[in-house]
């Protein structure tokens, strides 16, 4: 069968999507990949067919709105929100055509997208199967919040009203968008009034969630057509370390891994000497990750190195403790390693995350970005590095998410599905 995945975002957000379409073509599917273009050597190097949207996210992430958003200089979180979400819509909006073509001649879509963007309505002109995939908890439930509000207790009724609102606030915004194209492109008629949402939830349309449960424990009010699979992760089997990489690791006591991902900040320089600092008060070799966000040091002492990329795979269960942004990749991967993450927040599902590990005592308490302080960086790293329990506790929850093979588990449940489709 020919299934095409679409999946927009940084590499956290796409990789899982990667991985579940290597699963796929490892039991005999053709499987294509639509994503940004910069991520084909990617997709690519697993044998998976490429299919390239123009444009990528750090573009977005790195505007002055987002910043804003991240670091407060007087607007109002409310506004930033909103312009860095019409941000990000416009991007998805201008990927429509690109996103099109890459169904063309499927047999199946699994989409990425959240509120099922594009990937459902292409689904319908096609009279194919859609599936929604995703690696956060983003269907109704009364059991917590959407994960991209803070938290509130104000019962199960709030609970649920925050996803309708999250799920029309998106529609709002694309709804336009959306029947023009499906009008235009599709010759199909407009999509109902209040979106695609709750047809995903009366057609009983699969959702796999890329997570484990041990971290999102299954809501009880969530239908049978809802599976929570275990983390997709990629195994990069191919990569080898640098050697000045290995050697450091290996020349004396395990360091700390300081990285956070894509997140942008506004003195990188500034972050990168405060990140040296609490190190050196906590004791700790460091591993300083780079990446996207610019964070630069350009003379880094000798119990330190840089570094540009290494799969986390290899390099977190090399290390005493790792902090990182909160992202729903990062999280996973220092769960799978079973050592202590030390969360910093930035933005949306972040919050969620990290209060999900401290809460399952895997972690310390979050540090939102804009509490950041050399002092409380340094006091969670030496508790990260040094409880007992702590690291117990870690090491025991990644034994368990180990175990749940969770790209396994979901090729299982979209085979069962595709097959029942075509009966």
């Amino acid at each position: 069968m020919k299934i095409t995945i679409l999946a927009l975002g940084t590499r956290g957000d796409v990789q899982p999507y990667v991985a579940l379409g290597e699963g796929l073509r490892k039991v005999g599917h053709g499987v294509r990949v639509a994503t940004f273009e910069n991520f084909e050597p990617l997709v690519t190097g697993l044998g998976l067919q490429f299919h390239p949207v123009a444009g990528d996210v750090q573009s977005i992430l790195a505007s002055e709105s987002v910043l804003d958003l991240i670091e407060p200089r007087g607007k109002t979180g409310i506004r930033n929100l909103l312009h860095t979400g019409k941000a990000w819509v416009s991007a998805v909006q201008a990927c429509a055509q690109a996103l099109w073509e890459a169904c063309h001649g499927t047999d199946a879509i699994i989409n990425g997208l959240p509120g099922a963007l594009f990937g459902f309505d292409a689904a319908e002109r096609l009279h194919v199967p859609h599936v929604s995939a995703a690696v956060i908890p983003f269907v109704r439930t009364r059991s917590f919040p959407i994960p991209v509000l803070p938290p509130a207790s104000f019962g199960s009724a709030y609970n649920l009203l925050t996803y309708r609102i999250a799920e029309q606030v998106l529609w709002r915004t694309v709804q336009g968008t959306i029947n023009q194209w499906r009008q235009g492109s599709l010759g199909l008629p407009k999509a109902p009034f209040w979106g695609h949402s709750s047809r995903l939830n009366k057609e009983r349309v699969l959702v796999l969630n890329g997570f484990s449960p041990r971290l999102v424990p299954r809501p009880p009010d969530w239908p049978g057509h809802i599976f929570i699979t275990g983390y997709w992760f990629l195994e990069e089997r191919d990569w080898r370390p640098p050697p000045e990489l290995l050697d450091f690791i290996e020349s004396g006591p395990k360091p700390v891994f300081v990285g956070f991902g894509s997140m942008p900040v506004r003195h990188p320089e500034r972050m990168a000497n405060a990140v040296v600092d609490a190190l050196r008060r906590s004791g700790h070799r460091g591993v300083l990750g780079m990446g996207w966000g610019g964070v630069r040091s350009g003379d880094l002492p000798d119990d330190m190195v840089g570094i540009e990329y290494a799969p986390y795979s290899w390099l977190f269960p090399r290390m005493a403790a790792v902090m990182h942004h909160g992202g729903s990749g990062s999280t996973a991967a220092g769960l799978h390693a079973g050592v202590p993450s030390v969360v910093v927040p930035f933005l949306l599902d972040q919050f969620y995350w990290g209060r999900r590990i401290a809460s399952l005592g895997v972690g310390p308490k979050p540090i939102p970005r804009n509490q950041l302080s050399v002092k409380r960086m340094a006091s969670a790293i030496r508790r990260a590095t040094s409880d007992p329990d702590m690291r117990r506790r870690a090491r025991e929850l990644g034994r368990a998410v180990r175990t749940e093979h969770g790209v396994v588990r979901a090729v299982e449940v979209l085979d069962s599905y595709l097959t029942d489709w075509s009966n």
